[in-house]
């Protein structure tokens, strides 16, 4: 095998594994943003990715809306959904001292979720598959799918848009004061639950964006999410929670990882791999490896 091994191909190993790993890293910038107000890990992210994705196949399918048009309607209704869901199943366990509980209601959303998909969508894999699915660019040899491409795109806004939000706007700074001390802020006039709330429509917000992203690039099923959900938190954890440049860059890390352990391993030892990096953080920087480098951006 190492003689095919050319600088080309090194080079389209790593833009695969950073193309790919835009997807983790919005993943878990919502994470960040619900863990930072809430302190719970919400599994059910990966689902709601996954629940996104099968609403932008629907409307793509049945409308004829090109997938990244139909980001117009799958944020706002992510972002109203993450509100709803806040409200009806975390707003009272969200204020309890024990964690867990809010933790059991994301698991149990998570199964949710995913019976309900199953029941509306089957259990069959689906993608959407457009005119320019096939295209890519290729420079100096170079292959760049199109899609990925509008993948990294919706990455970099997505992570700019969600910055701005939280340095240059009044409800933004309370939900950061909020993730850095809940008390401190309670005391100076903030409303946790609004904060939470606004945190967890931003996060399931997120999810939108990332489902359109990950119906465009590869097949997806009901049950796909909870793996997503784990490739996030490993993402978080190698970026830094609280840090939301931290959380893409750990995604993009993740991917990059997985794509050389796939070729030069095999697709089954991709996850092992990534699974240990996730130990071997948490053992030797458990505060992230771009949490000093970037001061919490």
């Amino acid at each position: 095998m190492w003689e095919y091994i050319t600088f080309g191909l090194i080079v389209q190993l790593f833009v695969n594994g950073i193309l790919f790993g835009t997807m983790y890293g919005i993943a878990a910038i919502g994470l960040s943003l619900v863990f930072g107000t809430m302190r719970i890990i919400f599994l059910a992210q990966g689902t709601m990715i996954i629940f996104m994705a099968y609403i932008c196949y629907w409307i793509f399918t049945l409308m004829g809306i090109d997938p990244y048009l139909s980001l117009v309607i799958i944020v706002p209704l992510s972002l109203l959904l993450g509100i709803g869901l806040y409200h009806i199943l975390f707003r009272e366990a969200a204020g309890l001292e024990d964690k867990n509980i809010s933790l059991l209601i994301a698991v149990g959303l998570m199964f949710l979720m995913e019976n309900l998909i199953t029941v509306i969508w089957t259990a069959n894999p689906r993608f959407i598959e457009t005119s320019y699915t096939s295209f890519a660019f290729r420079p100096m040899g170079i292959n760049i799918s199109v899609t990925r491409l509008n993948g990294l795109i919706m990455a970099l806004l997505s992570t700019a848009g969600v910055l701005l939000f939280l340095k240059k706007t009044m409800i933004g700074m309370a939900v950061r004061a909020a993730s850095e001390d809940m008390i401190s802020a309670t005391l100076v006039g903030i409303s946790p639950h609004r904060v939470n709330a606004v945190a967890f429509a931003i996060g399931i917000g997120l999810a939108g964006v990332a489902g359109v992203g990950l119906a465009t690039i590869y097949p997806f099923d009901p049950y796909y999410g909870f793996i997503f959900a784990l490739k996030a938190i490993i993402s978080l954890a190698i970026g830094g929670i609280g840090s939301v440049v931290g959380a893409l860059l750990g995604g993009i890390l993740l991917g990059l990882i997985e794509s050389l352990a796939s070729f030069f391993f095999s697709g089954g030892w991709s996850d092992a791999i990534s699974f240990a990096v996730f130990l071997i953080v948490l053992m030797f920087k458990p505060e992230g490896l771009f949490v000093r480098s970037i001061n919490k951006a």
